[in-house]
């Protein structure tokens, strides 16, 4: 379907599909084996200046008017071949966006130039053993110290922990105020007391790193604080309204990719004397695989160009509708697929049984898909409610 993307977007999705095939495809499967970080390979991704793209102009990105939509469409395309490599990319748009959002000028013209070179890849700490969906939860706290804060606690599950060189980092610096008593800091890799757990032996995107990140009486200088006190609540949801659809373009690319090998599988695989694709059932499967994959890039891509276009609309609505769809389609026409390969797909010689187990997590990170169901009905009610008042 004609989208009418830009040229520029349309150059940005020729460049990063040339890119997946020529230095992703060849080695995707030994990266995931081996749960090794892809590190030759995305230090090819910032030399071919993919990292731009999340960045404005005048802090030497590329980003333009549309930073959500190019986001998504170069997310797709990288996770068609490969969905936790391209996620070095991704993970590193989730990090950058809170100094998007609440960074002062002086933190900008720092970090963002360090981002958009792609030698500095960035990461998102809020995630902890007790405070996953629930982030009001959060027990890492931030105590005022004079001129600086330190920080213990704990943070879980964080992409790109140990291999990024700035972290956004949420923590309590006002316990009694709850939401309101969070606030973000950026911390370098490298500050005395922060530290990393091990690395985490995960069922997909094996090729991106995964780690605890550890604060011990770590000093951090109040310069480092993102926004005002006890902003970093509203900083992270901000954040996510505008990176679920990051996530949801991962899992439409993990299934448009999955869905071209099940067709040019079924083409070419010959059972009875005749193509398997001959067979009315399984052109059925393809078909509604099909469905799946087209409905959920029109709700993507609108949701892209909705946030690149809102004037102070909220979008989280609409963000969490993009990335619990997008990631239920990617499961199942996942799963679909490995089923069109039958015992080859269920083989790691063929890539489709990796994008099923990488699939599984896009339901799961960024909110897990039943909390998105609950906030997108909590901003159904709330819209009735307010059209009931007029």
């Amino acid at each position: 379907m004609n989208y009418f993307l830009t040229e520029y977007q349309q150059d940005l999705i020729d460049l990063c599909k040339e890119f997946a095939e020529k230095e992703i495809k060849p080695y995707s499967l030994e990266y995931d084996e081996k749960n090794e970080f892809a590190w030759p390979i995305v230090k090819k991704m910032a030399q071919a200046d993919i990292f731009r793209i999340l960045i404005p102009e005048e802090y030497e990105g590329m980003a333009g008017d549309t930073p959500i939509m190019n986001m998504v469409v170069a997310t797709e395309e990288l996770s068609k071949v490969d969905g936790a490599i391209s996620l070095a990319f991704a993970a590193t748009g989730l990090g950058t966006f809170p100094i998007l959002i609440s960074a002062n000028e002086e933190q900008k013209a720092k970090y963002l130039p360090m981002i958009a070179s792609g030698e500095h890849l960035a990461a998102f700490g809020l995630t902890e053993a007790n405070a996953g969906s629930d982030v009001a939860g959060m027990q890492t706290k931030a105590v005022e110290d004079g001129d600086y804060f330190i920080l213990n606690g704990t943070k879980q599950w964080i992409t790109n922990a140990g291999e990024a060189d700035i972290y956004s980092v949420f923590a309590v610096t006002d316990p009694d105020r709850g939401p309101r008593g969070i606030s973000a800091f950026i911390i370098e890799k490298g500050t005395p007391g922060f530290s990393f757990g091990k690395k985490e032996n995960k069922l997909g995107i094996r090729a991106s790193a995964t780690r605890e990140l550890i604060f011990q009486d770590c000093k951090v200088h109040k310069s480092q604080m993102l926004g005002r006190r006890g902003t970093g609540f509203f900083t992270a949801m901000k954040t996510f309204d505008q990176s679920r659809p990051g996530v949801a373009a991962q899992a439409l690319g993990i299934a448009a990719g999955a869905l071209d090998i099940a067709i040019n599988y079924s083409r070419e695989r010959v059972q009875f004397g005749k193509p398997i694709c001959a067979n009315q059932g399984l052109r059925f499967m393809l078909a509604d695989m099909a469905m799946k994959v087209e409905a959920a890039r029109s709700l993507v891509y609108s949701t892209a160009r909705f946030i690149d276009g809102a004037k102070g609309e909220k979008t989280t609505t609409y963000s969490g509708m993009a990335k619990c769809f997008a990631s239920d389609v990617a499961m199942s026409v996942t799963t679909d697929a490995v089923q069109v390969l039958g015992g080859y797909g269920y083989m790691k010689e063929y890539p489709v049984e990796k994008m099923m187990r990488d699939a599984k997590i896009t339901q799961i990170y960024e909110g897990t898909n039943q909390i998105q169901r609950e906030e997108i009905s909590m901003g159904l009610i709330k819209e009735a409610a307010k059209k009931a008042k007029k």
